[in-house]
C-alpha cells in the first residue's frame, strides 16, 4: 500500500513545500556563474519550492561572507521578491581564510545578524537559525542573543543547527523555537538512533535534513551503496535521489528536506519527490539496509 505525501508541510505557522532548496552548493567551491546560480533558484521556485536555506558562512572564504545571502536576494528580486517565499539563514559559523571558526558570543550574534539584514535587504529574517554550538560560549547564552533579536523584531523565528536532544530542550527552555537543521542521509543516520527526528516530531518542530543526498557531489556515490534505492527507482521510474528524499519525507510528518543543487535540473528532480508515494514495504527496506549493523 502507498501513502501520497502531504503537499504541503508545516514550518512555524505556515505552509511550505515538503523540499526546500539548500543554497551552500551555490557559493562554496565548484560553485556555477552567477548566471546559472540564478537560474537554479528560479528552477526550485518555479517547481513549487518556497523554502531556501542559505547561511552568511556560505562563500568562497572570509573575504566574501555573505555571498548566498546576496545571491538569493538577487534572485528573488528578480521574481519579484514574491510574498509566499521563505528564506532561513544562520549565524554563529564564521570564516577567516578559508578555515570554518565558531563565534557563539552574544555580540557576534547581533553583529552577524544585522549583517545579514543586509545581505538579505530585509527588515526582518524569517527564520534565523543557531548555526552550531560554540563549545567556548555557554550554549544558553547564546540562543539568549537570538531571542533578544527575535524580541526586537529583528527575527521572526528561531532555529538550531546542529544540536542534540538534550540542547533543544535547553533552547526551549529560553525561546521558541521551530526548527532544528541536523545532518540526515542514507550515509548518515544518527539523528534516527539518537532520537533528534522523533524529539522534533514529538514537538511539531520542523526538521531539516541537511545534505540529504549525501553531501556535495556525493548524491550519486551515497545511493549507490544502497541497492534497495536503485530498485525502487526503478520500480517507480524515477531518479535514486527522488526515493532518496522521498524515504526522508517518510521518516516524520514534521521532515523538511532541503537538498543543495548548481543546476536547475537537479533542484527540479529533486522536488519532484514530494509527490513520489512510496509503499510502507518500501520505506521499511530503505530503513533497514542504511540502519543495520
Amino acid at each position: 500500500m502507498s501513502t501520497t505525501i502531504t503537499p504541503t508541510r508545516r514550518l512555524a505557522d505556515v505552509d511550505v513545500y515538503p523540499i526546500g532548496l539548500g543554497g551552500m552548493p551555490l557559493s562554496v567551491k565548484g560553485r556555477p556563474e552567477e548566471a546559472q546560480a540564478i537560474r537554479t533558484i528560479h528552477a526550485a521556485l518555479d517547481a513549487g519550492i518556497n523554502f531556501i536555506d542559505t547561511a552568511d558562512a556560505y562563500a568562497l572564504d572570509g573575504s566574501e561572507v555573505g555571498h548566498n545571502e546576496r545571491l538569493i536576494a538577487k534572485a528573488l528580486d528578480l521574481k519579484g521578491r514574491p510574498g509566499h517565499v521563505i528564506v532561513a539563514t544562520k549565524g554563529v559559523h564564521t570564516r577567516e581564510g578559508s578555515e570554518w571558526l565558531l563565534d557563539g558570543r552574544p555580540e557576534h550574534v547581533r553583529e552577524a545578524c544585522e549583517a545579514s539584514l543586509r545581505a538579505l535587504g530585509t527588515d526582518c529574517i524569517d527564520l534565523y537559525q543557531f548555526h552550531r554550538p560554540d563549545p567556548e560560549v555557554p550554549f544558553a547564552e547564546t540562543v539568549g542573543a537570538f531571542k533578544e533579536l527575535q524580541d526586537e523584531g529583528k527575527v521572526r523565528w528561531i532555529g538550531l543547527s546542529n544540536v542534540t536532544v538534550a540542547q533543544l530542550e535547553e533552547a526551549l527552555a529560553i525561546a521558541e523555537i521551530v526548527s532544528v537543521q541536523n545532518q540526515l542521509a542514507l550515509n548518515f543516520t544518527s539523528p534516527l538512533a539518537k532520537g533528534e527526528v522523533q524529539a522534533a516530531t514529538d514537538r511539531g518542530i520542523a526538521f531539516l535534513p541537511w545534505s540529504p543526498l549525501g553531501g556535495i557531489g556525493r548524491a550519486d556515490e551515497t545511493a549507490a551503496g544502497v541497492a534497495e534505492v536503485h530498485e525502487i527507482a526503478s520500480a517507480h521510474g524515477v531518479s535514486p535521489q527522488q526515493v532518496v528524499l522521498a524515504w526522508e519525507l517518510r521518516l516524520g510528518p514534521t521532515v523538511i528536506p532541503i537538498p543543495g543543487a548548481r543546476r536547475p535540473e537537479t533542484i527540479t528532480d529533486s522536488a519532484a519527490a514530494a509527490q513520489l508515494a512510496l509503499g510502507g514495504d518500501e520505506v521499511e527496506a530503505i530503513t533497514r539496509a542504511v540502519t543495520r549493523a
